[in-house]
């Protein structure tokens, strides 16, 4: 039996709904339904296993109540997940070109984020940033709500390190992706949004990754994404969106998800 690593929306069995199986990952699918013939294994494609109804909650009041109050489509929510360490010289690109972009945000500057030394932090925004920035966009240090706040229709991209958990959670609500691949499988996951599926762009190449990614870069890849003139963003949009439905439709009632649960449980119970 094979047990396909990632978590997507495809079905390698089903013929049902062929307009919205396959939304992610369908030529990896395809290449391992290939192998599931030849080597006669059973291949499943599980997913996706986060949360993917949103409902009202008081977690981050202030933050949502913040959403709310935004234009569709108008903030970049911008996070490199809790293991991600950034310079001091990094981060002060990223608050630069983040105010140079013109564009709402909440950025959320996690444990990952810090360097400790005699329980002091260092790595932090530039002075003044943050006063400068108020109601255009938030800095938050604790943990937060990712597929909720991805799910807010305020939420117009979403600036990420490319982590799988990530992408899922980003495509599934509909959400651009400004790519900014570090490390692991990152980079295969940053070609696949940027190049394959099309549904965002790269900040920088991965051969760039040892160099200092510049306010400039920075700012050009959010407005690509989140600028109101780009035509180019409209249309990696539009792609978002439509997969956002695909994935949606795949979880529900008869569904290509739930039919690769229904073959796997019963396949593993009989």
């Amino acid at each position: 039996m094979s047990f396909l690593p990632h978590t997507t929306s495809q079905s390698t069995t089903s013929a049902q709904n062929p307009k919205f199986h396959r939304a992610i990952e369908g030529s990896s699918i395809e290449i391992l339904g290939n192998e599931e013939r030849k080597l006669n294994r059973k291949v499943w494609a599980i997913g996706p296993l986060h949360k993917m109804i949103i409902t009202d909650c008081n977690e981050d009041k202030r933050l949502m109540e913040w959403l709310d109050e935004q234009e569709v489509n108008s903030v970049l929510y911008i996070s490199f997940g809790s293991l991600i360490s950034l310079s001091d010289e990094q981060i002060r690109e990223i608050a630069i070109g983040l105010e140079e972009s013109g564009v709402k945000f909440i950025w959320v500057l996690r444990e990952g984020d810090k360097l400790v030394d005699l329980g002091k932090r260092l790595s932090q925004v530039p002075d003044g940033f943050e006063e400068r920035m108020k109601g255009m966009g938030m800095v938050v240090r604790e943990w937060v709500p990712q597929v909720k706040i991805l799910g807010h229709s305020s939420t117009g991209g979403f600036m990420s390190h490319c982590g799988w958990n990530s992408c899922v959670e980003s495509l599934s609500m509909g959400v651009p992706i400004v790519a900014w691949p570090m490390q692991s499988d990152q980079p295969f996951n940053g070609l696949l949004i940027t190049r394959v599926l099309k549904v965002g762009v790269a900040v920088m190449e991965w051969e760039e990754r040892d160099e200092l990614v510049t306010s400039s870069m920075i700012s050009r890849s959010v407005r690509r994404i989140m600028g109101s003139d780009s035509e180019e963003g409209d249309e990696i949009r539009k792609r978002a969106v439509e997969m956002g439905v695909a994935v949606k439709r795949s979880v529900a009632e008869g569904g290509d998800c739930r039919s690769e649960w229904d073959s796997f449980i019963a396949h593993i119970s009989r």
